[in-house]
């Protein structure tokens, strides 16, 4: 049975954080047109907020709040409760166990978390280096990089570089073609820096079948072929060997295990 939900999300921040776990509670459900989420972020006075409640009680909404100031938390709880809307507070049962866990009283700063969390805006560049220099696109980003992971295709190098780079590490790869001579810049970086990773030839045969199926070509083109995959896992090896890097067998491993061995070889 198909149904329509209106989610008001107020936060005196960004409100991201519960649009994100709005998303993936409603995703379970059969709802016309999707659900409808209404943001209404950095609301740090009661006015705004006591509007913003009276607009949702006439929508008859779902109130999801990440209110970090204890007294609009407050205000809206208790305005829930008062015309019985749905009321989920995402903040305030984990600040009241912290703060008696820890003997602290919280901040109530709504701002605290970006200000502070260097981490998070250091992760954001490492996505975005990631992304810019996929694949070799651009070679200079190879001498700016944590880690350069080189590799044939079909070795996971953009999964891994995509995960990595969400632990906060400038991740650049570099596809090994034996047609195609390796960049210079390969050759002017620490080699504790490189990560060869590597596959059985089976393995590398069954992935690329299934990439070649999924983007509509003949499964048994050279591609996929077991002498041209011998031959691309020959040439990885010769280069793995002029650089001197340390290479990963990424067979029947997952991203997270493989992403762990790269850290830890290139700590």
């Amino acid at each position: 049975m198909k149904s329509t939900v209106i989610i008001y999300v107020i936060s005196d921040a960004i409100g991201e954080t519960a649009q994100h776990l709005i998303r993936a509670a409603t995703a379970q459900f059969t709802l016309e047109g999707g659900a409808d989420i209404r943001r209404h972020a950095f609301v740090r006075d009661e006015d705004a907020l006591l509007e913003i409640l009276d607009e949702a009680k006439k929508a008859d909404a779902i109130i999801v709040q990440t209110l970090v100031q204890k007294k609009l938390a407050k205000l809206s709880s208790e305005f829930c409760t008062l015309h019985n809307l749905s009321c989920i507070d995402l903040v305030s049962n984990l600040t009241a166990a912290i703060e008696q866990k820890t003997r602290q009283q919280s901040k109530e700063d709504p701002g605290n978390m970006r200000r502070l969390d260097q981490h998070y805006f250091d992760r954001i560049a490492a996505i975005e280096f990631a992304v810019k220099y996929d694949d070799c696109k651009d070679p200079r980003g190879l001498l700016e990089a944590d880690i350069v992971l080189i590799g044939i295709s079909r070795t996971s190098k953009t999964p891994l570089s995509s995960y990595l780079a969400n632990q906060n590490y400038k991740v650049a790869n570099v596809p090994l073609v034996p047609e195609v001579p390796i960049p210079a810049e390969l050759t002017q970086i620490p080699r504790n820096r490189i990560i060869g990773l590597t596959n059985s030839p089976e393995k590398l045969s069954a992935i690329r079948k299934v990439r070649l199926k999924s983007i509509g070509l003949d499964e048994t083109s050279n591609y996929s072929s077991e002498n041209r995959i011998l031959e691309e896992l020959d040439y990885g090896y010769q280069i793995f060997k002029q650089l001197g890097c340390r290479v990963i067998q990424v067979e029947d491993k997952a991203i997270e295990e493989t992403a762990a061995l790269i850290i830890e070889k290139v700590k």
